[in-house]
């Protein structure tokens, strides 16, 4: 690979890695109009495995919107980041996959006001499919693979 090659898989991986920490950021800010945009149109994301549902990035930010009405204190933490870039028509770099761990923690908002109600953490593995679009790298796809959950 040449250093302009090499330079470009730099520029792709920070790129990537700020539309991961994008999503986390925008589900814990509740930004459901913003959701969408980290799709490609015709993105889809997948939470069935995780008590939720699988749809297009619009209907799933709704969903999110209404099942996450009741946490409005959450963290989404994205870790052990795994890229692979792969091929589309002959080029590499057009795709990605991003394999992340996560740690989210819900929690109501307390009756009174103050200190920090019961909730609820989990943990499993997103898998993100992307694309690379005249906009930037977008999501195409997301699957949510919750392998643990108990009152937090």
């Amino acid at each position: 690979m040449t250093q302009r090659g090499e330079l470009a898989a730099v520029v792709d991986r920070l790129a990537v890695d700020a539309l991961v920490t994008e999503y986390a950021v925008t589900v814990d800010d509740s930004d459901w109009a913003g959701y969408p945009q980290l799709f490609t149109p015709d993105g889809r994301a997948d939470h069935s495995a995780a008590g939720g549902i699988a749809a297009d990035a619009t209907r799933t930010a709704e969903w999110l919107a209404e099942s996450l009405r009741s946490h409005p204190v959450r963290q989404l933490l994205l870790v052990n980041r795994r890229l692979r870039f792969t091929r589309w028509e002959q080029d590499l770099g057009d795709t990605a996959e991003v394999q992340a761990d996560y740690l989210r923690s819900l929690r109501p908002a307390p009756p009174d006001g103050t200190g920090s109600a019961p909730g609820l953490a989990s943990g499993g593995r997103y898998e993100f499919a992307l694309l690379r679009t005249e906009d930037g790298w977008r999501f195409r796809g997301l699957l949510v693979q919750e392998k643990w959950r108990q009152p937090g």
